[in-house]
């Protein structure tokens, strides 16, 4: 039965779901707030497609990233995308990171990460990448980059063509249900869907709010600062090098990764943004700082983390100690090679009542409508594939 469904949110994911419904038959239309596509996340993170070195075995996000990389590489493929396996590397710098690096290889293997090799001899890491440091390393032939925004662009012209709408500069102000018929407002335009599909990122838990869906969790914007390396210095990364994360924390740290069209780019860290599209320090919004210091798991969070986000917050303001984290794996490097800032993206981190950050996916449902709460890295790579998850698992249907 055809169906009318809105999708708010016109980021990859909110925009791989409309595609997958109107390849159903379904009536899809998707409500963006910005006057693009990709505005946010999409459009400001490093391009990678991730492999499934990192997420635990089973969960959401190794089983999505999974069958999600396969099904990003089909659609670049079809619609003649750039997709470009330049491989990934952990490297290990010393010997106490060894554990957690043996740790990310035993996940990959358990995940099915294509082509994994352990590298243990310095002579081949440096074959590999000539200019790093490092004891080991777990590499990652088939970790591939691509341009998101352009895939999500591809997409929504597929839901065009297929006869849905993609209407920008529509923010949505209020949804009701009513005798099960879910009403959307924007300042522009009402709607009444069957069903609706939150897919609203940095808004996610504002949305959530307007169907009386649980405020936990809710929204702690993390920025990410990214520098570029200097066109005549790029040749000091071949692929990708990334560091052995901290297991305690949902970010990798600080790492280089060659892009889609062959710049170089150093990022990102992670600092508190003081709102929640604060892509600079000075994007401050009081209603959102105050918001997120007033939630219950806002002092359990700094008692847990705030060694690392003094670290954090200090290598954002002095360049450099954002130097030396980078110079930590490629000692050839010099200040003058980090030419200028990239920019920055700011990732929506669920974060629980008693300040956890969560780690995985996670969908909740209120009646006719079904909401993305958390849907962070890799959600990009993992977008196709969580099309088809909520589609079968939250709409009851079968993906086309």
């Amino acid at each position: 039965m055809t169906e009318r469904v809105g999708i708010i949110g016109g980021g990859i994911v909110g925009v791989a779901i409309a595609r997958a419904l109107a390849q159903r038959g379904d009536l899809v239309t998707v409500l963006e707030k910005e006057s693009r596509l990709s505005q946010h996340q999409t459009g400001h993170n490093s391009g990678v497609v991730h492999a499934g070195l990192y997420y635990k075995p089973g969960s959401l996000k190794a089983t999505l990233c999974g069958a999600g990389r396969v099904l990003i590489r089909e659609f670049c493929e079809e619609k003649g995308l750039p997709f470009r396996p330049v491989g990934k590397l952990v490297v290990a710098v010393d010997e106490t990171e060894l554990p957690a690096l043996a740790e990310i290889e035993r996940r990959s293997i358990e995940n099915g990460v294509p082509d994994l090799a352990r590298i243990d001899d310095v002579a081949r890491l440096r074959e590999i990448e000539p200019h790093v440091a490092g004891i080991a390393a777990v590499h990652s032939p088939q970790t591939a980059v691509v341009d998101y925004a352009s895939i999500t662009e591809a997409m929504a012209q597929d839901v065009r063509v297929l006869g849905g709408s993609v209407l920008l500069g529509h923010a949505v102000t209020a949804i009701s249900i009513e005798n099960g018929i879910v009403r959307v407002t924007t300042p522009v335009s009402e709607h009444a869907f069957d069903r609706v599909v939150v897919c609203a990122g940095l808004q996610s838990d504002v949305v959530a709010r307007f169907v009386g869906a649980d405020p936990s969790p809710k929204i702690l914007p993390f920025r990410g600062e990214y520098w570029e390396l200097a066109s005549e210095r790029t040749d000091l990364v071949k692929g990708m090098i990334y560091p052995v994360p901290d297991p305690r924390f949902p970010f990798l740290g600080v790492h280089f990764t060659r892009g889609v069209y062959d710049n170089v780019h150093v990022g990102p860290n992670a600092v508190p943004a003081l709102a929640r599209e604060g892509y600079k320090w000075l994007r401050i919004s009081p209603k959102d700082t105050w918001e997120s210091l007033a939630w219950p798991g806002a002092w359990p969070l700094a008692k847990r983390h705030w060694r690392m986000g003094v670290d954090e917050i200090s290598a954002s303001l002095v360049k450099p100690l954002y130097f030396k984290k980078a110079q930590r794996f490629i000692p050839e490097l010099r200040m003058s090679d980090l030419a200028g800032k990239h920019g920055a993206g700011v990732r929506a981190q669920a974060w629980a009542r008693g300040g956890e950050l969560l780690d995985d996916f996670a969908v909740d449902q209120v009646g006719p409508v079904t909401l993305l709460r958390n849907a962070p890295s890799p959600a990009a790579t993992s977008s196709l594939a969580i099309a088809g998850y909520v589609i079968e698992h939250y709409l009851g249907k079968t993906p086309a």
